[in-house]
């Protein structure tokens, strides 16, 4: 639906943005040639909070400290309202392949345990050391919670960042507008934040 809508905006020569993410897999390729070769613009954020763009840099930066140090294992919960029906999140998966990036120890990461909003678990905690695991919790109206954690026999680090309203993600949205205004392509949060 997302990309059928990208289609018709770019037909009638308007800039897109977007939070959508379930085009990706299928359509990603064609929006990128579409943006890169034909000159549409796409401004896409899976999250459009600033607050998230800061922890998303922060992530990237303490998993690349992290490759020094071995012994600590990463892994992430996220949670949010029990109106979600997809898991992991779409920020979860972003902010786990920027960490994914940054840490050679891991080379992709894994749905783990799922708390649906019955109670019920799916899943589990038990996955490969190459793999990043993401546990998802279905609770409340809980607008997003995204913690990540590096575990030791010695220690854990855990750094979260939690949504207290849609404000923040209004915020991000009206600012990826006013920036696609004067830009072309395909533009993330990573142009418009310069960390």
């Amino acid at each position: 639906m997302a990309y059928a809508n990208y289609l018709k905006a770019w037909a009638a020569g308007v800039k897109v943005v977007s939070g959508s993410t379930g085009w990706l897999k299928e359509h990603g390729d064609d929006v990128r040639r579409a943006c890169h070769e034909e000159g549409k613009t796409l401004f896409w954020a899976s999250n459009f909070s600033v607050g998230v763009a800061i922890f998303s840099a922060v992530n990237k930066y303490l998993a690349k400290i992290m490759n020094g140090f071995p012994q600590y294992d990463v892994s992430m919960e996220e949670t949010h309202h029990v109106h979600k029906l997809d898991h992991p999140s779409g920020t979860a998966i972003m902010l786990a392949e920027g960490v994914i990036a940054e840490l050679q120890r891991k080379r992709d990461w894994v749905v783990g345990e799922v708390h649906n909003p019955d109670g019920s678990v799916e899943g589990t905690k038990n996955h490969p050391a190459d793999l990043m695991r993401i546990d998802s919790v279905r609770r409340g109206e809980v607008p997003g919670i995204h913690s990540i954690t590096y575990d030791s026999p010695a220690d854990c680090i855990t750094i979260t960042h939690d949504a207290h309203s849609r404000q923040g993600f209004a915020l991000g949205a009206v600012l990826a507008a006013e920036y696609t205004k004067d830009h072309v392509g395909l533009l993330t949060t990573d142009d418009l934040f310069q960390f």
